[in-house]
């Protein structure tokens, strides 16, 4: 009996050891350069980008990543990611304004959207679509990326996010579609499509006549009110006022990325030294966990044994058998203390943010809630405003 007990707890600890010992595949550092255009393109050419808040991708969830998958990180992630790629594309300086989009509610010249298929700290892959403004798709594409585990070293991590790669694909991609098919008229027609269905959205009445609906070509513009027309005049100015609110919301989203990168690259980091082993922290912990009472138990059964030789090896099991059941505590206890940062961060923007006083014209506002609330009661506001001014009462 206690021969075989021994032969069980070596071929435990032999398991442990090949953990520890696994080769891990280097793979490159190397992060694509960012295309600038060459040309000098005028201001009023340059397509204005909106990148929503992406997907988190909750309902796709690779098998691999069950074990580590938590709700609370990858909506987090969801929010973390769009403004890395808005970052990305504002350097690239091809286009005019990036932002990341509360909601879809104001159009925008091109608009990204995207969702996250799967993250685990060694591998992530992002679907993103692109459309313009006039709802014709541009592009849709995974893009993967699988980085190394010097990606998380501290002077990596000062100069770019692990997965900055997929960033930079994503703003080559979009710059090489733009400068392949959109030419300077569509560039135009894109601007003023964006330009009339934002007026849409306050007076159908007046504006929806110059748009044409179609299921498969989307919108087109079919024709345009005058230069100087007054309504057209007031509409500019309003959403001259929405772009400077969301410009404002890109605050809180910079903030949101300052305060989550510490915690979550700490996180991200520990789940690709997990996946490096067995691909899921949980199970590296939980195969502690039983190699560590299976060496208890052994350990027991042996130092219960007739001779002094057996007794001392039994001591050594049960005390190398604690030693891995508190390493699996440690663990689980690192991994905790991350995922419960992030979650307070994500909360943080997610539910309440600090109030936004605006002065307008005749009165002070105050915006309470979160980032999203906080955009439906501005637009609320607008509408008041653009129907004051004109008179409409709809």
């Amino acid at each position: 009996m206690i021969e075989k007990v021994r032969s069980l707890l070596l071929l435990a600890c032999s398991a442990i050891t090949l953990l520890g010992c696994a080769t891990h595949t280097v793979k490159s550092t190397e992060v694509p350069q960012i295309v600038s255009d060459s040309r000098s393109i005028p201001e009023d050419m340059l397509l204005d980008v909106g990148v929503s808040i992406f997907d988190p991708g909750i309902d796709e969830i690779h098998g691999d990543d069950e074990e580590t998958f938590n709700d609370d990180i990858r909506v987090a992630e969801s929010r973390y990611a769009p403004y890395l790629l808005a970052e990305t594309l504002q350097r690239s300086a091809n286009w005019g304004i990036v932002r990341v989009m509360p909601n879809d509610n104001s159009p925008m010249d091109v608009m990204l959207k995207g969702t996250i298929l799967r993250s685990n700290g060694e591998i992530m892959v992002i679907r993103i679509e692109a459309l313009d403004s006039r709802g014709r798709a541009w592009f849709e594409k995974d893009y993967e990326q699988q980085i190394s585990q010097f990606s998380y070293e501290r002077q990596n991590l000062q100069r770019n996010d692990p997965f900055q790669p997929i960033y930079n694909n994503i703003a080559n991609d979009l710059f090489a579609y733009m400068r392949r098919n959109i030419d300077p008229l569509e560039t135009q027609q894109i601007r003023s499509t964006s330009e009339i269905l934002f007026a849409e959205s306050f007076s159908p009445d007046a504006f929806g006549s110059y748009l044409k609906r179609d299921d498969e070509e989307g919108v087109e513009i079919i024709s345009l009110p005058a230069a100087n027309d007054p309504l057209l005049e007031r509409i500019r100015n309003i959403r001259e006022r929405d772009f400077m609110f969301i410009d404002a919301v890109q605050d809180y989203y910079a903030t949101y990325v300052r305060q989550m990168r510490n915690p979550y690259d700490s996180w991200r980091g520990q789940s690709y030294e997990a996946a490096m082993e067995l691909k899921e922290v949980e199970a590296a912990a939980r195969r502690r966990f039983i190699a560590g009472a299976a060496a208890i138990v052994g350990g027991i059964a042996a130092a219960n044994g007739g001779n002094y030789a057996a007794q001392i090896g039994g001591a050594t099991a049960v005390g190398a058998g604690a030693l891995l059941i508190r390493e699996g505590f440690n663990k689980r206890n690192e991994v905790a203390d991350n995922i419960q940062a992030i979650e307070e961060i994500n909360q943080t923007l997610e539910n309440v943010v600090a109030p936004q006083v605006l002065d307008l014209d005749d009165r002070t506002i105050t915006l309470n809630g979160s980032v999203e609330e906080q955009y439906a009661q501005w637009r609320e506001i607008l509408a008041d405003l653009y129907r004051s001014e004109v008179g409409e009462f709809e």
